[in-house]
């Protein structure tokens, strides 16, 4: 299983929600998540392209990533 490092801001702000019940902290701490999240999954998508074992499947992989990025259409190659 991989590890997933986070930041320690994060990890002090889940720290005072869990422990010292601070639960003011419940939105910083689920934005810093789902962009943790978000990131995990475009360096799957990216490793993905990179080590897709067919032209066809690196496309395919390369689509999804730009997709996710949120690059139009018309500025890809």
């Amino acid at each position: 299983m991989k590890n997933v490092q986070i930041s320690q801001e994060l990890f002090i702000a889940l720290t005072k929600y869990f422990i010292f019940e601070q639960e003011n902290l419940w939105l910083e701490i689920k934005k810093g998540l789902e962009q943790k999240l978000d990131s995990l999954i475009m360096r799957e998508l990216y490793t993905k392209y990179k080590t897709a074992p067919t032209e066809e499947e690196k496309e395919k992989a390369r689509q999804e990533y730009l997709n996710k990025k949120g690059i139009h259409s018309s500025f890809r190659w």
